[in-house]
C-alpha cells in the first residue's frame, strides 16, 4: 500500500478562520460587483486576455476574505499583481516551483522523522511519540501564504481549471500549460490549520491501531484445544492474515483447516466480537469458534473489543465533516475523494465496479475455480491464490531463499540495485534509483512513502521477523518497491515540479502490481509454462473481483455517514456488517452460493486511509492495460517513459502511455480467451 501521509492533503488546503473568545468568523467580503469592476479594469488593459483574467479575478476573490483587506485593497491587489506578461509569467512560475519544492520537501522530511517511533520497528512506543506523530508540521504553511498574499499571486495568475476543463482543454495543452493548470490547484479552499491539525491527530492515531492490530496464531485453538500455528507467528490484520490465507493453498493435508480458522478470525474483527485483550498480546490463548479464552489452559472472561475499529471511521468522518462547508463545490469528503483526488466521479467509478462485479464471467472463472479445488466455493476462496505459477511452489523452501537472502531490512536495501537489473534496467539506472531509496523496518505490514523534492530518498517500509525476511513479507515489499521507483522517477525525471507524481494513487498502485507479479523472477526462479499468461489473466481478473466488491463498501459505509451523520460507533459497526452483506448477498453469493457474509469489512484501509480502497481496482485495471500494451516491449524503458508522464489527468496520461483510455473491455476479452485456453 503507498501511505497517503502528505504535508499538503488533497492539493488543496488551507485558512480562513481566526478563532478567538468572540467566535470571531474571518468570512468573505469580495461582492459580484467588485469583479466585474476589477475584470474591466484589468480587461480593458490587457483586452486579448479577457479569458485568463475573469478566470483568476474570479478565483482570487472566492479566497479573499475580510482580514485580507476590503474591496479596495483587492481591487488594488489583482491591478498591481496581475501578469500580462509571458516571460514574467514564466518566471515567477519557476520561483514559485522553486520554493513550494524547498518548503514541501523539508516539511515532509520532518514528518517522516517524527513519525519513525510510530512506523519503525525501532523500540517501545511511548505516549510522547503519538504526540509528536500527531503533530502536523506544515500545518500552518498556507495560513501564511494567504497572509501574505502569495496565495492570491496564485491564484490570479494560475487560476484553476475543473476537471471537465483539463480533460477538454487538456488534449491541446502543452507541458508547461499543463503545469500551470496544476499550480492552480494549490488553492481553491481555505481550510482552518487548526482543522488540518486535528486531522493530522485523528489519521495518527488510526495508523497506530491498524500498526499494533496483531494476532498471535500460535495462541489459536481449535475446537479439540488444539494449536495450527507456529508459536511465534504474529500476524496483522487485515494483510497478514489475507496473505496467510492465499499461502495455505498450497498445504494439502490441513491448509483448509486453517484458512478456515483464519476466516473465522477476521469475522469476529469486524463485528468485534474479538477478545479486546487478544489484539496484540500473547499472552491468552483463544478459541475464535466458541470466542473462549484461556490464561495457562484456564477459562477467563474477557470484554470484546469495545467497538473501536468503527470509532475510528467516525473520527475520520467527523473531522471531514469540519472541513466539507470551506469547498463551495466539493462540499463532501466523498466528492473530494474522487472528483479531486482521483480525478473520477464517484459515481462513474461506483458504475464500473458494479458492471464488472455483475459480470457473469465471475461465474465462470468460480466454476474453473471449484473444480481446481476440488470442493465448493467456501467464502475466504475470495482470495484464492492458485492460478499464480509461485502456488505451486513450496511456502517452506520460498520462505528459506528470502530469510537467507534477507536477514534484516539492510541486506534488501543493499539489493535493490541487482533487483532492477534483473527486471532489465541498465546498471547506471539501476543505482540511479536504488541511490533514491532507503529500505526502513515497518512497525505493521510496511508501505512506501515518497520525497518531495530532488536530494531527498523515498522510504520503503517493510516487515522482517526476527529469523529474517519470509516470501509473503518479500512478496509485499516487491510491490513497496514499485511504490518508490514511481515516487522517484515521477519526482527527479519530470520536467515541471508541479507535475511531480501520478493523476491519482491508482497509477502508483499499477506499477507496485506490475513489479510484485515480477516477484518470483527477481529471485531467479523461473517457474512459467504456456499456461501463465493466461492464468495470470484469471488472476487478475479473480483479484480486481475481490477489491471492487471491498471498495464498494467502502463507499456505501461514506454514503450512510453522511446521510446519518449523528450515528454513533455501534450503530455504525452494524451498518457496515449490513452493507457487507448486502453487497456479498448480490454480487458473490450467486457465485459462492452462500450468503450473508461480513467478510467484505474487513480491509485495515476503511480504519486508516478513507476511500483509498478505490485505487486498488483502478490500479489493476491500469496495470492490465499497460502489460498488454508493453508485452513485446522493454520493460525498463517502458516504465521509465510512462512515469516520468507526471501528474496529468487519468484519460490523459493513459493516452499518452498507451493510447486508450481506462476501461473493462480489455480484462473481460482476455478473460473468456483465457477461460477456453486454461478450461
Amino acid at each position: 500500500m503507498r501511505k497517503i501521509i502528505s504535508i499538503i492533503v488533497s492539493t488543496s488546503l488551507l485558512i480562513a478562520c481566526q478563532s478567538t473568545k468572540d467566535e470571531f468568523v474571518d468570512v468573505k467580503n469580495i461582492e459580484n460587483s467588485t469583479i466585474v469592476k476589477v475584470n474591466q479594469l484589468l480587461g480593458d488593459k490587457y483586452p486579448d486576455q479577457n479569458l485568463k483574467i475573469e478566470r483568476g479575478v474570479t478565483q482570487t476573490a472566492n479566497l479573499w476574505r475580510q482580514s485580507n483587506g476590503n474591496h479596495e485593497d483587492f481591487e488594488e491587489f489583482c491591478v498591481q499583481n496581475y501578469i500580462s506578461d509571458e516571460t514574467e509569467r514564466e518566471l515567477v512560475f519557476h520561483k514559485i516551483s522553486r520554493n513550494l519544492e524547498a518548503l514541501l520537501g523539508r516539511f515532509n522530511q520532518l514528518s517522516i522523522t517524527l513519525l519513525e517511533p510510530l512506523h519503525l520497528n525501532i523500540g517501545e512506543i511511548h505516549k510522547i511519540d503519538h504526540m509528536f506523530g500527531a503533530y502536523n508540521v506544515g500545518a500552518h504553511l498556507w495560513d501564511d501564504f494567504y497572509k501574505n498574499k502569495i496565495a492570491f499571486v496564485v491564484a490570479l495568475n494560475y487560476p484553476n481549471y475543473s476537471l471537465e476543463q483539463k480533460n477538454e482543454l487538456g488534449e491541446k495543452w502543452s507541458r508547461k500549460e499543463w503545469a500551470y493548470a496544476r499550480m492552480g490547484d494549490l488553492f481553491i479552499a481555505r481550510v482552518p490549520a487548526s482543522l488540518m491539525q486535528s486531522m493530522n491527530d485523528v489519521s495518527t492515531k488510526a495508523d497506530s491501531y491498524i500498526a499494533d492490530y496483531n494476532i498471535y496464531m500460535g495462541n489459536l485453538l481449535t475446537e479439540n484445544q488444539q494449536t495450527l500455528f507456529p508459536s511465534d507467528m504474529k500476524l496483522l490484520s487485515h494483510w497478514n492474515l489475507r496473505d496467510e490465507i492465499k499461502s495455505n493453498y498450497a498445504d494439502i493435508n490441513i491448509g483448509i483447516v486453517k484458512q478456515r480458522m483464519i476466516y473465522q478470525v477476521m469475522q469476529r474483527i469486524v463485528d468485534q466480537t474479538i477478545p479486546y485483550e487478544v489484539v496484540n498480546n500473547d499472552k491468552y490463548e483463544w478459541n475464535p469458534y466458541s470466542n473462549e479464552t484461556y490464561e495457562n489452559g484456564k477459562p477467563i472472561q474477557i470484554n470484546p473489543e469495545p467497538n473501536l475499529r468503527y470509532q475510528h471511521i467516525l473520527n475520520y468522518f467527523h473531522e471531514y465533516q469540519k472541513q466539507d462547508k470551506y469547498y463551495t463545490q466539493k462540499d463532501t469528503y466523498i466528492k473530494r475523494a474522487f472528483e479531486e483526488g482521483m480525478e473520477i466521479s464517484q459515481a462513474e467509478v461506483e458504475r464500473l465496479f458494479v458492471e464488472y462485479v455483475s459480470s457473469p464471467l465471475a461465474k465462470e472463472v468460480g466454476d474453473l475455480i471449484a473444480s481446481r479445488l476440488g470442493r465448493n466455493l467456501e467464502p475466504f476462496d475470495i482470495w484464492y491464490d492458485g492460478f499464480k505459477s509461485r502456488s505451486a511452489l513450496n511456502q517452506d523452501d520460498l520462505d528459506k531463499q528470502t530469510k537467507t537472502q534477507y536477514p534484516n531490512a539492510a541486506a534488501f536495501n543493499a539489493d535493490l540495485p541487482n533487483m532492477l537489473k534483473t527486471l532489465g534496467f541498465s546498471s547506471d539506472k539501476a543505482k540511479y534509483l536504488s541511490d533514491k531509496i532507503v529500505v526502513d523496518p515497518a512497525r505493521g505490514s510496511g508501505h512506501a512513502w515518497g520525497a518531495s523534492m530532488k536530494g531527498d530518498v523515498a522510504h520503503l517500509r517493510t516487515r522482517i521477523g526476527a529469523d529474517g525476511m519470509d516470501y509473503k513479507g518479500f512478496n509485499i515489499a516487491v510491490h513497496e518497491f514499485g511504490h518508490n521507483v514511481e515516487q522517484t522517477i515521477s519526482l527527479y525525471d519530470v520536467d515541471y515540479y508541479m507535475l511531480k507524481g501520478v493523476p491519482n494513487t491508482a497509477f502508483t498502485e499499477a506499477l507496485a502490481f506490475m513489479f510484485q507479479k515480477r516477484d518470483l523472477q527477481i529471485l531467479k526462479i523461473n517457474n512459467s509454462n504456456e499456461n501463465t499468461i493466461h492464468l495470470n489473466t484469471l488472476d487478475q481478473f479473480w483479484s480486481m473481483y475481490e477489491i471492487m466488491g471491498v471498495s464498494l463498501v467502502d463507499m456505501q459505509v461514506w454514503k450512510f455517514l453522511y446521510e446519518n451523520p449523528n450515528t454513533t460507533a455501534e450503530q455504525l459497526k452494524n451498518k457496515v456488517l449490513a452493507i457487507s452483506k448486502e453487497v456479498w448477498n448480490l454480487y458473490y453469493a450467486p457465485v459462492f452460493g452462500v450468503k450473508d457474509q461480513t467478510i467484505l469489512g474487513i480491509y485495515s484501509h476503511m480504519i486508516a486511509s478513507p476511500l483509498y480502497l478505490s485505487a486498488y481496482p483502478f490500479g489493476l485495471l491500469i496495470d492490465f492495460q499497460l502489460e498488454q500494451f508493453i508485452a513485446d516491449k522493454d520493460f525498463s524503458s517502458e516504465v521509465q517513459r510512462i512515469f516520468e508522464l507526471g501528474r496529468l489527468t487519468p484519460n490523459a496520461w493513459m493516452h499518452e502511455a498507451v493510447g486508450a483510455k481506462i476501461g473493462l473491455n480489455p480484462i473481460f476479452r482476455a478473460t473468456k480467451s483465457a477461460l477456453e485456453k486454461v478450461k
